[in-house]
């Protein structure tokens, strides 16, 4: 296979544990080969415009350290929350952007992200199937919102869920230890915007020595702040340590966010989404006014999608091998398409890599089948357990120096 000219990969929206290792699939798949230049858009399509791009042989020598990319969670090369507009009408913006990559000697395009950097791949590639341009565009998925379509899973959501689990369950370890002498409340509050994958995987701390969240609420179901006192007061007849895992975009029958409820100014990102926080605060507050027993709020917020030292490594194994497909089909020709991950068996669990239209992915949200939603909204099915369980097996180990994970950080100076 003839390779003819440059690729350059970008990374775009929320960093996960293992967005690094699709990079790292990536540069290994162009290496393999014979690719004479491997670029990065230092902060996505927004630095690109800007022509903000980075030699990665410059910062990425050998395989040491690529090992050590693999294990460093962040965007290695940056990121961006940036929209592409419409193609008509803004003609000029797509004229800039393919003269960048003229200018480069660009060819293959890769960009890893979710639903939102799907959209910018479809747009790139629909402009150049428009105008007979040859550049291919690939996207790499990666969301640990879990959201995108067609994939059986997404990079990004193991290594999350995994995190969510292991942090659940030592808080019902923590909130369990005061005893009979006071009945204590914890909410967790997890992400997941509209799709409750992430909240979900609150259940797999389940176990032999482990109980589990209390109540489980997902955005997919309809959430009754009246229902949900009644349910914790009927819970504190029978336990003193309640922990409750909901998802940060819960809303009401009305189509209302719950966390809308405590006032506050709407802020939207460039793709027009409400910045949702604050829900768990809320009913922490809401169960001190109604039953007056001792409660608090533990939000994740980053922590779930940046905690590298608890990373799967059958997530990272397969975030690699989405990076390093997306390369191959692109250098095969293919173009305006996602890998897609194909699992084949979950016990034991056998999975593989496609490819599919972007069309049918951009701007299209999955969420949790409402048959694997439970007891009134309140938890999730066992089916729901087998499905997320093989996604979150195995660690990832990081390198340590002077007793924390070491990591590589790009030096743009």
């Amino acid at each position: 296979m003839a390779i003819k000219g440059n690729i350059i990969i970008g990374q775009s929206g929320g960093p996960t544990a293992v967005i690094n290792s699709s990079l790292a699939g990536a540069i290994e798949a162009a290496k393999d080969a014979g690719v004479k230049k491997i670029y990065g858009m230092h902060c996505g399509i927004e630095g690109f415009l800007q022509e903000d791009i980075v030699d990665l042989s410059d910062h990425i020598k050998d395989s040491q350290d690529l090992a050590l990319l693999r294990r460093t969670p962040g965007a290695f090369l940056g990121t961006c929350r940036y929209k592409l507009p419409e193609i008509e009408g803004n003609e000029e913006v797509y004229e800039k952007l393919f003269s960048i990559m003229e200018k480069y000697n660009i060819q293959y395009f890769l960009y890893n992200g979710g639903n939102d950097s799907m959209d910018t791949i479809k747009m790139l590639s629909d402009y150049a199937a428009q105008h007979g341009k040859p550049q291919k565009f690939m996207g790499i998925p990666k969301t640990i919102d879990n959201d995108l379509p067609i994939t059986d899973h997404c990079p990004g959501y193991g290594s999350a869920a995994k995190f969510i689990a292991a942090a659940v369950k030592e808080i019902i370890r923590d909130n369990g230890s005061y005893g009979i002498s006071r009945t204590t409340v914890c909410i967790v509050e997890i992400m997941g915007r509209h799709a409750g994958w992430l909240t979900a995987a609150a259940a797999l701390s389940r176990g032999a020595d482990c109980c589990g969240p209390d109540l489980i609420y997902l955005p997919e179901a309809p959430f009754d702040v009246d229902d949900f006192i009644a349910r914790v007061k009927e819970i504190a007849k029978k336990k003193k340590s309640i922990v409750v895992a909901v998802s940060e975009g819960v809303k009401l029958a009305d189509g209302r966010f719950v966390c809308e409820l405590q006032g506050g100014e709407d802020k939207l990102d460039a793709f027009g989404h409400k910045q949702l926080s604050g829900v768990g605060a809320f009913l922490a507050e809401k169960v001190k006014e109604e039953t007056g027993f001792k409660s608090r709020s533990i939000e994740f917020s980053t922590m779930q999608r940046c905690a590298s030292h608890l990373t799967s490594l059958t997530d990272a194994d397969e975030a690699y091998g989405v990076g390093y497909t997306a390369a191959q089909k692109a250098f095969e020709g293919l173009s305006g398409m996602m890998v897609i991950i194909k699992v084949k068996s979950r016990r034991p669990y056998i999975a593989d890599y496609a490819q599919f239209d972007i069309h049918e992915i951009a701007n299209v949200e999955r969420k949790v089948p409402k048959k694997w939603i439970t007891k009134g909204g309140t938890d999730v099915s066992n089916e729901f357990i087998a499905y997320a369980r093989p996604l979150i097996i195995g660690e990832l180990q990081p390198h340590f120096a002077g007793g924390v994970p070491s990591h590589i950080v790009l030096d743009t100076k």
